[in-house]
């Protein structure tokens, strides 16, 4: 049985994680899966936005203990190497010229929380909830997880959900502008898919600019940010995108970016 999926709709790829027996946990088959689709992604223009999740009614339970364990007999240099299967992951979708959606059903956990972190927009139930419980199995977090909470929560809600593995409610980080949007359960994928829909409305160009602008943003301090924009406004301005967004603004009618996407 195949344990990950890549499907089209629309102008949306959907990474499905299947592995429903064991609450969605990452398997190699969802590694090779999400790699291939990142490739797809960077390559294909007709796909504007790549969406995760998870099959039936949760999103990711992150690491298998079960495979965890059988690691125990590797080398550490092995072990590592395995970690950065996940790592390679995470910054693939961070490098990933689309914007990455997370529709989170149920829950994501470990790895799968990270996930969820590592996507520029997230989409979740109401009933979700967000547990990095690796304390309360001896293990530490992975997937740039504390980095992604400490950047967008505050320090003592991060203590507690790394130090107990409290879980933190969809309702809480939504209120807490961690997530984009919130909806019913069992609608958290059509509510992606609709803001992915929005999405390929707009200036492919300029949303992949952004994306990497907003990564960069991170780790670069403010004197050299104000470079990389300037360098990108000076190179928008007579990109397609900017062609068409400015003299469709100047001639008062709605730009047209599909034909830039092309």
């Amino acid at each position: 049985m195949t344990l990950a999926t890549r499907t089209r709709a629309g102008a949306s790829l959907i990474v499905t994680n299947h592995n429903t027996a064991r609450r969605n946990a990452l398997s190699p088959d969802y590694y090779a899966t999400l790699a291939l689709a990142l490739e797809d992604a960077a390559s294909d223009p007709g796909i504007a936005c790549l969406i995760l999740t998870g099959a039936g009614d949760f999103f990711c339970a992150g690491g298998d203990l079960n495979l965890l364990r059988e690691r125990r007999t590797l080398p550490e240099a092995e072990r590592r190497a395995r970690v950065d299967q996940l790592h390679d992951l995470i910054r693939g979708i961070r490098s990933c010229p689309k914007p990455v959606m997370a529709a989170v059903e149920g829950g994501a956990a470990g790895a799968g929380m990270s996930l969820a972190f590592a996507a520029d927009l997230i989409v979740a139930s109401r009933e979700a909830r967000f547990t990095a419980a690796y304390v309360k199995a001896g293990l530490t977090p992975d997937g740039g997880l504390t980095h992604a909470l400490l950047t967008r929560l505050p320090r003592p809600m991060v203590a507690e959900a790394l130090l107990f593995g409290t879980p933190i409610p969809a309702e809480r980080l939504y209120a807490l502008g961690a997530i984009n949007r919130l909806c019913n359960p069992g609608d958290a994928l059509a509510t992606a898919c609709a803001l992915a829909d929005t999405l390929a409305t707009g200036a492919g160009g300029a949303q992949a600019t952004i994306k990497s602008l907003m990564t960069s943003a991170a780790h670069t301090d403010p004197a050299t940010h104000l470079d990389h924009e300037r360098d990108a406004m000076a190179h928008a301005v007579t990109s397609p995108d900017g062609i068409e967004g400015i003299d469709a603004f100047l001639g008062k009618r709605p730009a047209d970016f599909r034909k830039t996407r092309i």
